[in-house]
């Protein structure tokens, strides 16, 4: 009977030395291969040249790289990048590089489908298949990063928790991820680079504030109505504001980090004076700052792109009071990249 396998990245570096040491050979093979397989990004152990051919074939007969692949590269008009990321068992996710002038950022999936359910976005009608492995993830951001090199000629300078799936439904694999992407070991990047963007899970916001982590946090938050967020984001009843509230009040009193809300504003449903009050008030009680987002449309007649005068009054109205407002305009939009997009079409 053929002996399955393991993934030698669930592995830790302590791990593979013990390995290493239980076949009778010296422990700092296992740091090589630990490089090898982090910092250097192998995809099979034939790469691992440092290492003698006889140690390798052993790795062989042990364990697996369950690498990623990229499937399927499209590129905007406008230099955004999609990546159709195919996984060791065959499923796909997506993952995006958006270029500015100034820098560019990984947009990476935490889940294959979703496990929420906001109307808005073509992810969330996909069903949750399952979660991604932290290598999964740190896979993607490898991939981004070789591509902003490539194509932008500078290495990745920013990572957003954005793409396919609830970061926080995921949470041990994502934190597992984030602690390598940041590792010296790793890729070396600053958490400060990091944004998780959660749609708001009041129990597991708290958590990372008593993990103390020092990536920033953003929450999707597109309506401070009860009745009108739970009729675009039905989870909403399940974790309704007021929790949300508590729980982001939580966050700022053990981090003292700034959040920032992700709001979509659209025509008919949360475009008039009492959303932007409603919203004012919201802001009031932890600082923050907030992103209007363009809308990207998914073929729903239900959800259509607010008027600029709607967009105006939120800026206002926001700026009236102090609070910092950004629009982002979409980027992507002609290979299906931009948020809320992101629904394996490939």
């Amino acid at each position: 009977m053929e002996v399955k396998k393991k993934d030698i990245r669930t592995l830790t570096k302590e791990q593979l030395r013990s390995f290493f040491e239980e076949i009778g050979d010296k422990a700092f093979r296992g740091n090589q291969v630990y490089e090898w397989l982090w910092s250097k990004g192998a995809h099979n152990f034939e790469d691992m040249t440092n290492i003698s051919l006889t140690t390798r074939k052993v790795l062989e007969e042990h364990f697996v790289i369950n690498h990623i692949r990229v499937d399927q590269m499209q590129k905007s008009k406008d230099g955004t990048i999609k990546n159709a990321v195919r996984l060791h068992d065959g499923l796909i996710v997506e993952s995006v590089l958006i270029p500015t002038p100034t820098r560019t950022t990984a947009c990476v999936s935490s889940q294959v489908g979703c496990s929420l359910d906001c109307k808005f976005c073509a992810t969330a009608r996909l069903k949750r298949m399952r979660n991604l492995n932290p290598d999964e993830i740190y896979d993607q951001v490898v991939a981004i990063d070789k591509e902003s090199r490539l194509y932008h000629n500078r290495p990745l300078s920013n990572i957003v928790f954005m793409g396919m799936g609830e970061p926080l439904m995921n949470y041990n694999n994502v934190l597992k991820a984030i602690d390598k992407i940041t590792s010296s070991e790793g890729l070396g990047m600053s958490p400060k680079r990091i944004t998780v963007s959660t749609s708001g899970v009041p129990k597991m916001i708290k958590k990372m504030a008593d993990d103390e982590v020092k990536f920033k946090l953003a929450v999707s938050l597109h309506s401070a109505i009860e009745d009108t967020r739970t009729s675009i984001m039905p989870f909403n009843e399940t974790f309704p504001l007021q929790d949300l509230k508590e729980a982001l009040e939580y966050w700022y009193l053990k981090t003292k980090s700034r959040i920032t809300y992700e709001y979509v504003v659209w025509k008919g449903i949360n475009d008039s004076q009492e959303d932007i009050d409603a919203l004012i008030r919201f802001c009031s009680y932890v600082p923050c700052k907030v992103n209007l987002i363009e809308y990207n449309a998914i073929g729903d007649k239900d959800f259509q792109q607010a008027s600029d005068a709607a967009i105006n009054s939120y800026i206002n109205g926001l700026e009236a009071r102090g609070i910092v407002v950004n629009v982002r305009r979409s980027r992507g939009k002609d290979i299906d990249a931009a948020c809320g997009q992101l629904a394996n079409k490939s």
